[in-house]
């Protein structure tokens, strides 16, 4: 209790002195950076969980790519189980002579089951609950599709071969299953009693079915238990606990993300914190011998500087809980409407989370030192020379790795990523540091040549290669990610939108029926534009590798897990397309037509596991047809022309339904020509290309944004690695300029040392930067984006100018009082 208590009370003394401002500050900032995070995400899933039910509209529901089966929905009756339906599907909607793709929902009278859609009667007017869906005749309609069209409540559209009247602006609908991240399209709604005066769900047409059920806990678990065997290929039951499952795993995604990316700030936050560490230890040596002479054990002075670090630690992480908390308001600000959901105030989790993060991070990188004190000897009273502590590397580094490696896998939650991630910053780092190692050798020659203000700065950077390393690794660390998000990610942007030619295809014709093909080539002619190549697709799901049954749980890859849990579009062609190319295998002839042949696509290839001569099983139009691999194909899918996974010969799939789809050009200023096409062909839906392109373009902003925001404490900590590296070395500058300026260096010269040596550590931090986010920039473009990325000179002028002026500002601030310190003062050590 005696130590608990002393250690207080030297934390205030140590406070007052400002020995500990530093040390605090970095662990404030780490823990601030990391609740914020945190705190977002917490929000998130407490909102998920809570509106379960609401967000399923129903207890439990029947999703299936087919209509739902009449004994399905009998049984569920006879269990006194309540129904209601919603069909969906991506359609055309007309307003004038503006088109507009919608994600059309059609619904029973009695949806939603659980919840309540909210819907408002103008645009921008404030929302209300109601209890059901739209009447019949009426439809209710997100405000981007009003805004699109350029209508308002009250017009008419038209959905297919039926008009029907805008009676609300829907804000929001109970069970929106994929939120606003996922929206590509705005929603309309319809009761489900129009939907076959649209004409609009046709053989082969993509569509989702829904049965939502609702009622005692008992019958819907009892109902489950009987259907869940009975389950045909595409339906699947989802309850609550697996209600908007795309949005789990999308947050569960970026929570990892963003939490990776605080972690690059907690970790410079903790060389911070060690840089302080050296000079509070530095500083005590003298008060250490000072109790070792007056009895103090070694176990006591222990015990003392530990409680004194528990209460900073303590203190620093309440206080970065609280900014972490008011920080978060930027991110719901930023990424909370990509949600889709109202956020609830953040538990307990986060709060424990960050003073987790600040005790590991105080344990791992200050304690270690500190803790060496107690074995100061008793003569460095009478002997100054004597008992400088000499730290234990392995212990240090070790502990300091130790706790990188703990941080890591709290932030990953996940052994493969957190191995990747810890290796990767071990990389950038000994990458950083090697560049700055170089850099420093490249300034001897330099020395000799520069005059004495220029010579003596940078002889600064040189004579404490340690000190000027560590600097220029934290700050190349926060100028790299400033450069990746600012230039790299641009420049990547900007190289892949290079590479689609002016006339690409802008305009997707999907649901095209076979009968229509003749008409459509017809309307093209007519329209002057040459008709596109038309391309079958047949919808089937997998059933079975080489005679195997398959399902989701067959796969430990997610994507392969996805792609088995869905249908796939299938199609035949006696020519490959220029975009293909053979990877392995042969490409069929004429005399292969009709042979149970199949050409698969090799990414598809690599994820399900699969070989030549492998054969694969389908069920499409509930029949089944199994065929052979014979080659595997490259696909270069960012032509933007239509593409398969999976290709067939032409006579094998022809007896199945099956619908087509076609890509081509279409200028803006001819855009009238889609509204005569969806006229003339209500059923057939046009995507549009740079619409959904705008749509992710501004999700990546947004998720961009937010990476920015969280990478301002990376800068802030990249500062407070150069202030604790200032501080560090602070007593020996004020020595040393009192040294200088008893030997006649003037004023301004000592301060245009200074000027040269943050500035030159600047342009050096920001050009060691620039080449490791080259490196990385152009292992991203070949790996990830398959791009050839050459780094271009505003990379390393912006490294270079952000660095000098950034750096050479803030070091220069830092150290000005310096030169001021009054030399016989400083010589007489008062």
């Amino acid at each position: 209790m005696n130590a608990l208590l002393m250690g207080l009370r030297q934390l205030r003394r140590d406070w007052r002195a400002g020995e500990l401002t530093v040390l605090a500050l970095a662990l404030t900032l780490a823990v601030a950076c990391v609740s914020s995070v945190n705190f977002f995400t917490d929000r998130i899933h407490l909102a998920l969980e809570s509106q379960a039910n609401d967000l399923l509209g129903g207890d439990l529901v029947l999703a299936s790519s087919n209509p739902v089966p009449a004994a399905f929905k009998t049984r569920a009756t006879q269990l006194g189980v309540h129904l209601a339906e919603t069909v969906e599907f991506p359609s055309m909607v007309l307003a004038g002579e503006r088109t507009q793709l919608a994600a059309l929902k059609a619904v029973s009278e009695a949806y939603p089951l659980r919840g309540h859609a909210r819907i408002a009667h103008a645009l921008f007017a404030p929302d209300e609950p109601i209890a059901g869906g739209p009447p019949p005749g009426k439809v209710w309609v997100h405000g981007r599709l009003l805004s699109e069209l350029g209508i308002e409540v009250g017009a008419t559209v038209t959905v297919g071969a039926a008009t029907l009247q805008v009676d609300a602006v829907l804000a929001s609908e109970p069970d929106q299953s994929e939120g606003m991240l996922f929206n590509l399209a705005p929603r309309l709604m319809m009761n489900l009693a129009d939907l076959p005066a649209t004409g609009l769900v046709q053989p082969a047409s993509r569509v989702r079915y829904r049965l939502l059920m609702a009622g005692e806990a008992a019958a819907i678990q009892s109902f489950r238990q009987e259907w869940q065997p009975r389950l045909q290929p595409g339906e699947q039951l989802v309850d609550v606990k697996d209600a908007r499952p795309q949005v789990r795993t999308a947050l569960d995604r970026g929570e990892k993300f963003l939490g990776l990316a605080a972690l690059v700030s907690v970790l410079l936050a903790g060389a911070a914190v060690a840089l302080a560490a050296r000079r509070f230890v530095s500083r005590h040596l003298d008060n250490c011998a000072v109790m070792r002479c007056l009895g103090a054990e070694q176990r006591f002075i222990n015990r003392l500087y530990l409680s004194q670090m528990l209460w900073l630690g303590l203190l620093a992480s309440m206080l970065g809980v609280l900014l972490g908390y008011l920080a978060q308001g930027g991110l719901v600000i930023v990424l909370g409407p990509l949600a889709g959901v109202e956020l609830p105030p953040p538990g307990a989790r986060p709060v424990l989370w960050g003073m987790l993060t600040g005790m590991i991070t105080l344990i791992g990188f200050a304690l270690p030192p500190i803790l060496q004190l107690a074995g100061v000897p008793t003569l460095r009273v009478l002997r100054r020379d004597m008992g400088r502590v000499r730290p234990n590397t392995v212990l240090a580094y070790g502990t300091a790795l130790g706790a990188m490696l703990i941080l890591v896998i709290l932030q990953a939650r996940d052994i493969t990523l957190a191995a990747i991630v810890f290796f990767g910053l071990l990389l950038i780092v000994l990458l950083l540091g090697l560049l700055s190692l170089l850099l420093l050798r490249l300034l001897r020659s330099l020395k000799t040549r520069a005059d004495d203000t220029w010579r003596f700065g940078l002889m600064n950077i040189g004579r404490r290669p340690a000190q000027s390393v560590i600097q220029m690794v934290g700050f190349g660390i926060g100028l790299m990610a400033l450069l990746l998000l600012a230039v790299v990610r641009s420049d990547l942007l900007d190289e892949w939108e290079g590479r689609l030619p002016a006339d690409a295809p802008n305009r997707f014709l999907i649901n095209i029926q076979p009968d229509q093909l003749p008409a459509v080539r017809q309307f093209f002619a007519g329209e002057g534009i040459a008709a596109p190549k038309f391309f079958p697709m047949v919808r089937a799901r997998l059933i079975a590798i080489n005679g195997k049954a398959v399902n989701e749980e067959s796969f430990a890859n997610q994507h392969a897990r996805q792609m088995v849990s869905r249908e796939f579009n299938l199609s035949w062609a006696s020519e490959l397309q220029a975009d293909n190319q053979i990877i392995s295998g042969r490409w069929w002839n004429e005399n292969d037509h009709g042979r149970a042949w199949l050409s698969v696509e090799q990414g598809l290839a690599k994820d399900l596991g699969l070989a030549m001569g492998d054969t694969l099983t389908y069920s499409a139009g509930g029949q089944e047809f199994s065929a052979g691999i014979v080659s595997l194909r490259s696909v270069e899918w960012d032509s933007f022309k239509p593409n398969f996974f999976v290709l067939a010969p032409p006579g094998l799939l022809e007896e199945f339904p099956a619908s087509y789809i076609t890509a081509f050009y279409l200028p803006s200023e001819r855009y009238t020509v889609l509204n005569d096409l969806i006229q003339q062909f209500p059923n057939i839906t046009v995507l549009d290309v740079a619409a959904i392109l705008d749509q992710v373009r501004r999700i990546i902003e947004r998720v961009t944004l937010a990476v920015e925001y969280v990478f301002i404490f990376t800068v802030l900590a990249g500062l407070m690695v150069m202030y604790a590296a200032i501080y560090a070395t602070l007593d020996e500058r004020i020595r040393e300029a009192a040294i200088l300026r008893t030997l006649g260096a003037r004023r301004g010269q000592l301060l245009g040392s200074l000027v040269v040596e943050y500035v030159g550590l600047g342009f050096l931090s920001g050009l060691a930067a620039a080449i490791s986010a080259g490196v990385v920039g152009v292992v991203v473009a070949q790996r990830v984006f398959e791009l050839t990325y050459v780094p271009g000179p505003t990379l390393w002028l912006g490294g270079m100018l952000l660095g000098a002026v950034g750096v050479g500002l803030a070091g220069t601030l830092g150290t000005r009082f310096v030169v001021d310190q009054p030399p016989l003062r400083t010589l007489r050590g008062d």
